[in-house]
């Protein structure tokens, strides 16, 4: 088995002066910083006090699962000789908060549109979906369904 380790820096930005004396006095911004790569503006989402302008643990999570799904959705295309065109998908995660405030996804929903070359193509491109979540690290990684109703068509 191959290990891969990967690092993330997160610092918080949202000191107002006084620390976190009181939940409503400090902001909950930070930043994440991974080497060698573009800074991230973080937040909370704004259900909890956070700033709407700036990604969440929430949106970074689903765009995970998102993108990784995607790069092996085109890996396996490209070994079937699929050749797409364009791929987009809008995600959509269901989280739960319990009572006490602790939470969790309860699904997530992939609605990727994809663009093929050619007619041909259309059924091979919809069932290697399936075969794209069975190798993502991401969706092996979770312990919740991850749904998918692909669209494609010939560009």
């Amino acid at each position: 088995m191959k290990q891969h380790i990967y690092t993330s820096q997160i610092v918080w930005t949202g000191n107002n002066g006084t620390g976190t004396d009181h939940y409503k006095n400090y902001e909950r911004s930070h930043i994440i910083a991974v080497p060698h790569k573009q800074v991230i503006e973080g937040s909370s989402d704004p259900a909890f006090r956070g700033d709407h302008t700036k990604h969440n643990p929430e949106d970074l999570f689903l765009s995970s699962l998102s993108s990784c799904h995607m790069l092996w959705y085109l890996h396996f295309c490209a070994a079937q000789h699929i050749i797409v065109e364009e791929y987009m998908d809008m995600a959509e995660g269901i989280m739960l908060e319990e009572r006490d405030g602790r939470g969790y996804f309860s699904e997530v929903t992939l609605h990727p549109t994809v663009v093929v070359k050619t007619e041909d193509m259309i059924q091979t491109a919809i069932e290697l979906h399936q075969k794209a979540n069975e190798y993502c690290f991401m969706a092996n990684s979770v312990k919740f369904p991850i749904k998918h109703f692909p669209v494609v068509r010939v560009g």
